[in-house]
């Protein structure tokens, strides 16, 4: 059976998660609660789905806006 890297790797952080709490919830609750409010979230926050299709929405229209200095020109190849 394949191993998934992802998978592992997450597990790996789980466990050493775990480890740094001994195991107790509790502690890992601290822990995480502890490392938010350090490190506070600067990005948008999607909690369901609508939140997530207008990120996408709202993100797609504002793609959709940017100008270039120089445009490319008809039949010419996107560039990065």
């Amino acid at each position: 059976m394949k191993t998934d890297p992802i998978l592992e790797e997450l597990w790996r952080i789980k466990e050493d998660l775990a480890r740094e709490a001994d195991y107790d919830v509790r502690r890992l609750c601290e822990n995480t609660r502890r490392w938010a409010a350090t490190h506070p979230h600067s990005g948008p926050m999607v909690k369901n789905a609508e939140d997530l299709r207008r990120f996408i929405e709202e993100d797609a229209a504002a793609a959709a806006l940017i100008l270039h200095e120089n445009p490319r020109q008809y039949g010419e190849k996107k560039r990065d």
